[in-house]
């Protein structure tokens, strides 16, 4: 396969692998391109067949029911991100020597000579957060930027659309970095590494090796949270571009070529004159919503890379200051009686509920849902000392509830044996009897929500709805 030019792809004949959000704009984009295009789908439900019909109305081939066969005279498999790697479709591609791409790396392949720049950035948690900054910095340095990737925004639309760029914040999962093997940003970061998806990669060490491929080529800048000595080692491993420097962020005071934090200062000594001796001021932790440790991390990170393109100091403050994050990010909800409700049902996972259990000293923990294979005890062990009482709900709340016993025996739990609509009211009114003044009710379940409810956004919603119901009595 070539380079990306229209005539590379005439008649060349090309399976997707998967209907939704990637496989779709794929199939259409290479049918445009001239390519034959054959796209293969697991499920034959309703949806799919629509969406099948559609795609048919083009001129694509469409076989339902079986995602596990390989087309005959297949030259190239396109795989949405979620088709995990260990799949018949991929072995049988590897016997016949078919090389698969995932969309970013087809979105890679058509960039036009001139094409923007990929500032990207990986991590288990804090990954949307930290890209969405990093536009917020670019834009408030003046240049044209859009944060695109993970984050919902298709970086085939991107890269073939009408409107230039000057860089873009690409935000990469570990299942698309799997299958971009010639991605090469300018500058890229991990901010962190902790068991996810494991199912999916089938190792912590494949897992890892994964993310690892966002520092490949990096000609600029490899950041690396120097907290996560994990990250440092995938930089290490990284076969990066001539003169390329390994750039650390820390919440503490930074050495040579970190960012970090004095007296409440974010700090630069990487990208400064003579950074043995002197430091750039870049903003105040006040400029960073919310200024929990978390996020200060994010936000040098996002620093970093913003700095790694020659952004100036002042537009990292402006950028900061102008960053709103997302809903169900450790969101104050409200004060109810002196005690703070905060939603941070996004901390789907124990890693991102460790770091929210880490912004609050008194704590009544709001925890539970689906477990995707999680153990709770480091988690529990850690922010033990912090807890004033637990409310457990969801499917697998047993295996906190068991953690619980063994690291904070101390700690009231009440366990809700409930999945109705009412269950998070109930939760919130339990939670308010254990809370005292100056305590901080949290959401975090360190689990995923489909159990009880749509997402974790719907999760979110249905918490700040109980607890406003709790203010108006």
């Amino acid at each position: 396969m070539g380079s990306g030019q229209m005539t590379d792809w005439q008649g060349k004949h090309v399976t997707v692998a998967g209907l939704g959000v990637s496989g779709i704009p794929a199939a259409r984009v290479l049918h445009g391109l001239g390519a034959q295009v054959t796209v293969v789908n697991d499920g034959d439900d309703e949806r799919s067949r629509a969406q099948a019909a559609d795609l048919e109305a083009l001129g694509v081939t469409v076989r339902l029911g079986d995602g596990d066969t390989l087309p005959d005279g297949t030259e190239l498999i396109v795989t949405t991100p979620g088709w995990r790697p260990d799949k018949p479709l991929f072995a049988a591609a590897e016997r016949a020597g078919v090389p698969v791409w995932g969309d970013v790396e087809l979105a890679w392949r058509l960039r036009g000579p001139d094409a923007a720049p990929w500032l990207a950035v990986t991590g288990t948690n804090g990954k949307t957060t930290t890209v969405r900054m990093l536009a917020a910095i670019l834009e408030a340095a003046g240049l044209r930027t859009a944060a695109v990737g993970n984050i919902g925004v298709s970086l085939l639309d991107v890269v073939l659309g009408e409107q230039e760029y000057d860089v873009l914040a690409v935000e990469l999962s570990s299942y698309q970095l799997h299958w971009s093997p010639s991605v090469r940003a300018h500058s890229a970061t991990v901010l962190n590494l902790a068991p996810d998806h494991l199912d999916w990669h089938g190792s912590m060490e494949a897992y890892a090796a994964d993310k690892g491929r966002i520092y490949e080529g990096n000609r600029v800048a490899c950041v690396y949270n120097a907290a996560d000595k994990a990250t440092e080692d995938l930089v290490r491993e990284a076969d990066v571009e001539e003169g390329c420097r390994a750039v650390g962020f820390t919440l503490g005071t930074p050495g040579p070529s970190q960012l970090g934090v004095v007296d409440g200062i974010l700090v630069d000594r990487a990208f400064v004159e003579m950074r043995h001796k002197n430091a750039q001021e870049l903003a105040e932790v006040s400029d960073v919503d919310p200024p929990a440790p978390h996020n200060i991390a994010n936000a040098l990170a996002a620093a970093a890379l913003a700095r790694a393109f020659g952004v100036p100091a002042t537009a990292v403050r402006d950028g900061l200051r102008s960053f709103t994050p997302d809903a169900h990010r450790i969101a104050h909800v409200a004060d109810v009686d002196g005690v703070a409700y905060v939603d941070d049902s996004k901390a789907t996972n124990t890693h991102a509920a460790e770091a929210s259990l880490a912004s609050y000293e008194k704590i009544v923990w709001i925890a539970g849902g689906l477990a995707k294979g999680a153990v709770f005890d480091e988690l529990v062990a850690g922010a033990a000392r912090r807890l004033r009482g637990v409310v457990l709900m969801g499917a697998d709340r047993a295996l906190i509830r068991d953690a619980l016993t063994r690291h904070a025996p101390e700690v009231p739990v009440v366990d809700l044996d409930r999945t109705d609509t009412g269950a998070m009211l109930q939760a919130v009114q339990e939670a308010r009897r254990l809370a005292q003044p100056g305590d901080t009710v949290l959401l975090a379940p360190a689990c995923a929500s489909m159990d009880m409810f749509t997402n974790y956004n719907q999760r979110g919603d249905v918490f700040a709805e109980a607890v406003r119901e709790l203010g108006a009595r």
